[in-house]
């Protein structure tokens, strides 16, 4: 039956959009904007909610194949929908790696079977993620992943990035850079300053992660391809993917919640939910992606969902694992430490965790034109919510923002036209 979704503020960056509007869906398809419903419409009344273009998270770790006992892709994509995203883009970083056609299509399968939202797949540059020797990228491609990256263990050999660029453009693809320098972070913990040299613990210097990302910047400019730089955390990154844009270059970044919000302070608790890679950094720097964010320096808010079982998170802070969940607290985090203060507007923030990242990946997302898939979500911006592992939907429960409260949580999500939340 066709469904109306009445009074809500529809916000869509793909059109401008920004007032209260009627959304009318059939035959999974939006087919009419500011209509009245339908003498036979299901009707969804959205007053006082927001309405969007379904969310996309364009980094998400899923685990499965291979460390089920951190999430599956059952777990993970019924924790994106309780996020309000209605399509993720999956890494490979998974044993085995994203590296053959078998397992893109395992990834397909699996999500198909689970029946909660789309999952995109992210197929490795290098195969086993070695940075040794290119994938059959060609092959991964035409199997149906979206983009390229050895998220986790970062390309560190230029000739080879700079071949992987120029395959991507035969199809083209992005390549997602992880930038780091493994040579400068081996054996870090944290961000390396005042609070590393005060908790006596090994530290991961901001340059490794600059100098990476001038070489990639470099090596897409000589070739023409296009780049995205994940989970973008210093000052010096935001600066030169600044200066790249200005010169035309194809670069593209994003930035995670918890670097947009926490710093390096928080490793006093040695609470090792609060070690990821990159690390925290200072407070100089989370001003630095704000301003990236703002000034259109960055173009995606994204999860970096990494999720690891209890008992791996609860060894010595040294020996834990990088990483955090993400999936369903990100919205939260963005409205409440974002929107709520005025830092960021609603279409400002909707461009970056949707039309953005579907434009970036090339997928048919991310907007509410007519024709397109009804893929929707409603959110509620006014509800007062508490984190509690409990209330996790992910397997896992390694998360920074245990014991916060925030504003804001998907109230409804539509894939297709069918209500999945």
């Amino acid at each position: 039956m066709p469904l109306s979704i009445i009074n809500g503020r529809v916000i869509d960056p793909s059109q401008q959009i920004d007032r209260i509007c009627n959304i009318r869906i059939h035959d999974s398809k939006i087919i009419a904007l500011d209509v009245p419903p339908g003498d036979d419409d299901v009707i969804f009344d959205a007053a006082d909610k927001i309405v969007t273009p379904g969310l996309i998270d364009m980094h998400v770790h899923l685990r499965e194949p291979g460390c089920e006992e951190d999430e599956t892709i059952e777990t993970g994509t019924k924790a994106a929908i309780h996020g309000g995203f209605t399509s993720i883009a999956c890494c490979p970083n998974t044993v085995p790696p994203i590296d053959s056609q078998a397992t893109v299509e395992f990834i397909q399968q699996q999500a198909a079977r689970s029946k909660n939202c789309n999952v995109y797949v992210i197929c490795c540059i290098s195969k086993n993620r070695e940075g040794k020797e290119l994938s059959e990228l060609g092959q991964l491609f035409e199997a149906g992943a979206v983009a390229c990256s050895d998220d986790g263990s970062p390309v560190e050999d230029a000739e080879l990035t700079r071949r992987a660029f120029e395959y991507c453009l035969m199809f083209n693809k992005p390549l997602l850079s992880h930038p780091e320098i493994t040579s400068l972070t081996k054996g870090g913990v944290m961000h390396e300053g005042m609070v590393s040299l005060l908790l006596g613990l090994r530290g991961m210097p901001v340059a490794a992660e600059d100098v990476m990302v001038a070489q990639d910047i470099t090596l897409a400019e000589i070739t023409g391809g296009r780049l995205h730089v994940m989970h973008v955390s210093t000052e010096g990154a935001v600066s030169a993917i600044r200066r790249a844009k200005q010169r035309g270059i194809r670069v593209t970044a994003e930035v995670t919640p918890h670097h947009l919000t926490l710093t390096d302070e928080t490793l006093k608790s040695f609470d090792s939910n609060f070690k990821m890679s990159p690390p925290l950094r200072s407070c100089e720097h989370v001003d630095a992606c704000i301003e990236g964010l703002r000034d259109g320096t960055i173009d995606v808010i994204a999860s970096d969902h990494a999720p690891h079982a209890a008992e791996k998170k609860m060894r010595e802070l040294d020996q834990a694992p990088f990483g955090v969940i993400g999936l369903e607290t990100t919205l939260a985090v963005i409205i409440t430490k974002l929107i709520r203060p005025g830092i960021l507007d609603w279409l400002t923030v909707i461009e970056k965790m949707s039309f953005n990242p579907a434009k970036i990946l090339d997928i048919p997302k991310g907007t509410l034109q007519i024709g397109v898939d009804a893929d929707i979500t409603v959110i509620d911006p006014k509800i007062n919510w508490t984190v509690k592992a409990a209330d996790f939907h992910s397997k896992s429960r390694n998360s920074p923002y245990l014991g916060w409260e925030f504003w804001g949580k998907a109230h409804a999500v539509f894939i297709a036209g069918n209500r999945r939340l």
